[in-house]
């Protein structure tokens, strides 16, 4: 205690600094002790100061959580020492174990908690907990459930950062030296050493002045841009891709049911080839099993349910529709794994375990693998999501397979094309039709207008008011939203505008209604505030072409028009082009916008916000014509 009140001394001044944020961290220490099974004892010693009155309301209650399946968690000392007054120390507090708030997932995980009571600004809250487990359920229900899965190994994620300040952070582990643990630092630098005890290696790693970063719009997850520790006793991806196929194969998750097998042979006996056979069982899978995650006991984390109970429930998470997946595709005859996959973040090379997502391979007639997602496609035309492009993953392989990272998915799958045609009539009104087509991504996007609400008239409608309020619809004419699989999605627009257009015999001004960014949905790029300059990677949903044609007659023949252009741009980001031209009565724009990737360097901003800049600079340019 002598050694902790000397640091926090030495500290006081460092922060002082951080009056900014709600609360200081003075003090952060995990301890990690590995068996040789691979189950881990984690002691975790924390102070943390209040700086104002949010910290003091986020910190009354100590809560943690876990999930009881596959962790102990004990709070085992709770210290207050307040700013004005004594300490008062909590040798054996009151715990409260609860059920924990969740939403569409519900496993059964638990808070402990402990309730601290009334704080103020300067009061400082020490605590310790002992932990032991993991993080996912296994199929054990006695004390070798807090083993980890892949027995005899460990393996951790540790961030060294956070959104609130701290002042110090200290990590370390003990386990056999003949584990040959492997670990590396990502995003930063941290003070490391390692020590020798008897048959054991003690492996230590502590930060200094912890600052959170700014928040930046897109910025990608704190884990890719900030400091982070991998560690990890499994010696490669291909040991943890054998051991993935192993433990489901083991389990039986892919064995089809006479039942499954007779709705396989249904589903595909009009296949035309091969493809089609693997589209019709995916889509099937995406639109017939509604996502919700229940425990269903044996089974839970990182082993699939069985087919039997996926194929009758037709309900589960994203395993869980994976697992049916696979079963199908194998009773048609297809060799399918399962695979692991990060929504969101980056996984590294360090074979920690660093997923929250489980898809389907399945092996080709030529050899080839293809991903499958049942989780990210229902009503998308794609098999794999393109929101997931430039996203690492594993196959579950019986002879193993090494890490993965999915291909960026050209921007020309993805289009959005709007076009147009209308007359602009003495009285300024415009009479003419507009028609959306889409596909990919894109086709996602614009499909929702069906997918989200049942009133698809007024969905319709609201598209058109949100780029012209005055607008009258008059007819609106759409590809089947049912058959999604038949073509990509279109819709056409015949309207009518009331005093679109300034018209004389000398001169007309309007603004051409297909460049408004109709159906913005599908542009996600142009929500980016471009008035912001950008230190970190960023994302956007995916990567997209965007193709405006609009042909404007006019009631008289104008000699000049006025429309000014931005510049091109053609960059290994994307490109922006744009022109105009007039003949006779008519004019005609063109305007193309494309956007290569989904994950952008921070280098990448300045390509990016101008093509952004120029298309909101479009949208919002008149045209003015007049005779000489």
């Amino acid at each position: 205690m002598k050694r902790l009140i000397l640091l926090i001394s030495a500290l006081a001044l460092t922060s002082l600094a951080n009056a900014q944020y709600h609360q200081t961290t003075l003090y952060d220490s995990t301890q990690v002790v590995m068996e040789e099974s691979g189950l881990s004892h984690v002691y975790i010693h924390r102070l943390i100061r209040m700086d104002d009155l949010i910290g003091c309301r986020d910190n009354n209650v100590i809560k943690v959580d876990y999930d009881p399946l596959s962790a102990y968690v004990d709070i085992q000392q709770v210290i207050v020492h307040y700013n004005q007054g004594p300490s008062d120390t909590i040798n054996a507090p009151v715990v409260y174990d609860y059920v924990a708030p969740a939403r569409l997932i519900y496993w059964g995980a638990s808070q402990k908690m402990v309730e601290v009571g009334r704080l103020s600004p300067g009061d400082q809250l020490e605590y310790r907990i002992y932990r032991k487990g993991f993080t996912y359920a296994l199929l054990q229900d006695d004390d070798s459930r807090y083993i980890p899965p892949m027995r005899g190994h460990f393996y951790d994620i540790v961030p060294f950062w956070s959104s609130q300040p701290v002042d110090f952070k200290y990590y370390s582990v003990k386990c056999l030296t003949s584990k040959n643990l492997q670990y590396h630092v990502y995003n930063g630098t941290l003070e490391t050493s390692e020590k020798k005890e008897g048959n054991h290696t003690i492996y230590s790693f502590s930060k200094h002045n912890i600052k959170p970063i700014k928040h930046e719009q897109g910025m990608l997850a704190n884990n890719d841009i900030e400091c982070k520790l991998l560690l990890s006793t499994s010696p490669n991806w291909e040991a943890k891709s054998m051991w993935f196929y192993g433990v489901n194969e083991d389990y039986g998750s892919f064995l089809p049911t006479p039942e499954l097998k007779d709705k396989v042979n249904q589903l595909i006996g009009n296949a035309k080839d091969e493809l089609d056979s693997i589209s019709i069982l995916t889509h099937w899978v995406a639109d017939n099993m509604r996502y919700a995650g229940i425990s269903m006991g044996e089974g839970e984390g990182y082993t699939l349910h069985n087919a039997q109970m996926n194929f009758t429930d037709r309900c589960g998470v994203c395993k869980d529709k994976a697992g049916l997946l696979i079963a199908m595709l194998r009773a048609a005859g297809f060799k399918a794994y399962a695979a692991m996959t990060m929504a969101g973040e980056r996984i590294d090379r360090i074979p920690a375990d660093q997923f929250n997502h489980s898809v389907c391979v399945v092996q080709r007639h030529n050899g080839e693998y293809q991903l499958l997602d049942p989780t990210w496609v229902p009503n998308v035309r794609e098999l794999w999501s393109s929101a997931e492009q430039q996203q690492g993953y594993l196959m579950g392989l019986p002879n193993g397979a090494d890490l993965m990272e999915t291909p960026i998915s050209p921007a020309e799958n993805h289009y959005i094309k709007i076009h147009s045609r209308s007359v602009i009539q003495k009285d300024g009104s415009l009479w003419g039709k507009i028609t959306i087509t889409a596909e990919g991504q894109s086709d996602n996007a614009v499909r929702r207008v069906f997918t989200r609400q049942a009133d698809w008239d007024n969905a319709l409608e609201s598209e058109l008011l949100k780029i012209a309020p005055n607008a009258e619809v008059l007819k609106i004419e759409t590809t089947d939203p049912d058959k999604y699989l038949e073509q990509p999605v279109s819709i056409t627009y015949e309207f009518q505008i009331p005093d679109f257009a300034i018209v004389s015999r000398d001169q007309c001004i309007f603004r051409p209604l297909a460049t408004r960014n109709f159906f913005a949905r599908a542009m996600t790029h142009l929500n980016y505030d471009v008035t912001q300059e950008k230190q970190y990677p960023f994302a956007d949903a995916c990567s997209r072409l965007i193709d405006v044609k609009d042909t404007i007659e006019m009631p008289y023949y104008y000699h000049n028009y006025e429309y000014p252009v931005p510049q091109e741009i053609n960059s290994t980001v994307g490109s922006f082009s744009a022109q105009a031209g007039q003949l006779y009565n008519m004019v005609y724009i063109s305007e193309r916008i494309q956007l290569n990737k989904r994950k952008y360097e921070a280098s990448d901003w300045q390509d990016f916000r101008n093509i952004v800049n120029n298309q909101k600079q479009v949208a919002n340019t008149n045209i003015i014509v007049t005779r000489k």
